[in-house]
């Protein structure tokens, strides 16, 4: 595999934290609060990574309107709980580090909104090393990862950095699938939330933090 990428974009949920414990929680808080039923806890997995206004669509079965509802009781409580009842994966840190060090510009691509966003890279001590971060709007407007993505992408050659050779780290198909549609690869993260079909049209696997630094840094 080719190491010359000219850039790097980083998902974050089930690729640089497990927040999981916090999401679950909030959604679980949420749908109990709308009065709901609540899933058990491998269902509410499934909510993690997609944006969330689908995942109440897709997965709760909400209308448009009721999941634009429940996004407004979720929210709120996410980011003044949930947010922090979650952990930075094994040897993340340290390869974020390399990567900032090696000089290639990094940005992360995530379809969770970017304040929520920043705030669990800045609790971790992460933020420093990104070139530019990128997330979902805050109305959820551009929340698919193929629209992220491209945000990212314009985003880093407007500071003049080279966007000719991307990749992507990330551990769902949205994540695949959203890069695909800007002809960006993906690298697959074999600890998050995706699933091994999950993997298909991915260019390589990693199964722990130094696998993913060799694949991308050589």
């Amino acid at each position: 595999m080719t190491t010359n990428w000219s850039c790097f974009l980083f998902d974050l949920d089930g690729t640089i934290i497990d927040s999981a414990p916090g999401i679950t929680a909030s959604l679980a808080w949420t749908l109990e609060r709308l009065g709901r039923p609540v899933p058990s806890h491998t269902e509410l997995l499934a909510y993690v990574g997609p944006p969330i206004l689908d995942s109440f669509r897709d997965l709760a079965g909400m209308t448009v309107d009721e999941a634009q509802h429940a996004l407004e009781v979720y929210r709120p409580h996410y980011l003044q709980t949930g947010i922090f009842n979650s952990s930075v994966y094994p040897g993340v840190a340290q390869l974020l580090k390399r990567v900032q060090e090696s000089a290639i510009p990094i940005s992360l691509a995530t379809s969770k909104p970017e304040l929520p966003a920043t705030t669990a890279l800045d609790y971790y001590g992460l933020a420093q090393h990104f070139t530019v971060i990128t997330g979902a709007s805050q109305d959820e407007v551009r929340s698919r990862k193929a629209d992220v993505v491209a945000e990212a992408l314009r985003r880093l050659a407007a500071i003049g950095v080279d966007t000719s050779n991307p990749v992507m780290v990330g551990d769902r198909e949205h994540d695949v699938h959203g890069a695909a549609e800007h002809g960006v690869p993906t690298i697959f993260v074999e600890w998050g939330y995706g699933t091994v079909a999950e993997q298909a049209g991915t260019i390589g696997v990693a199964a722990t933090a130094e696998e993913l630094g060799a694949l991308l840094l050589g």
